[in-house]
């Protein structure tokens, strides 16, 4: 018995410390624009050195439909087909402000990655790049301002 516990307890620190990546949470503001019309659609997406899309970290939209509006990423979504349901939620509003927790990989950090955050609203422009941020300890914490919908993102590390 004891030795089983003693296995036990040696491959469950194995898997706690290789295994599974270490992440980050981070609080994530966002400062819309004052502009006229319906909501808009906010993909946050984790862009990888070679400026290809490699995760969704957050959608602000929950209407399927709308989704195509947001050129770019729909592409990368649709081939994929990643789940996202888990990190979706209410779109976003001229004036408002949006709050939602990312979490990010740590291995992902100082080695070229960006968040990418897009934006579209019905029936005007979409920004692909609304707000492009390195994946460095001061990327993530510098008050980065958009250039579409979106007046500037902040974030914020979560202890």
């Amino acid at each position: 018995m004891k030795t089983k516990l003693l296995l036990f307890a040696l491959l469950m620190g194995l898997f706690s410390t290789n295994s599974f990546a270490q992440t980050s949470k981070y609080k994530c503001m966002i400062q819309m624009v004052n502009y006229q019309g319906e909501k808009a659609y906010v993909i946050i997406s984790l862009i990888n050195p070679k400026g290809e899309y490699e995760k969704t970290l957050s959608v602000l939209g929950p209407d399927k439909q709308w989704f195509n509006t947001l050129k770019e990423w729909y592409k990368f979504q649709t081939k994929t087909k990643e789940k996202i349901s888990a990190v979706t939620g209410a779109s976003v509003g001229g004036g408002d402000r949006a709050v939602r927790t990312i979490e990010i990989d740590n291995t992902k950090l100082n080695k070229g990655y960006k968040l990418r955050f897009e934006s579209a609203v019905e029936e005007q422009k979409y920004h692909v790049k609304d707000v492009e941020l390195a994946v460095t300890p001061e990327g993530l914490l510098e008050r980065t301002e958009g250039a579409g919908y979106i007046r500037f993102v902040k974030l914020s590390k979560v202890q």
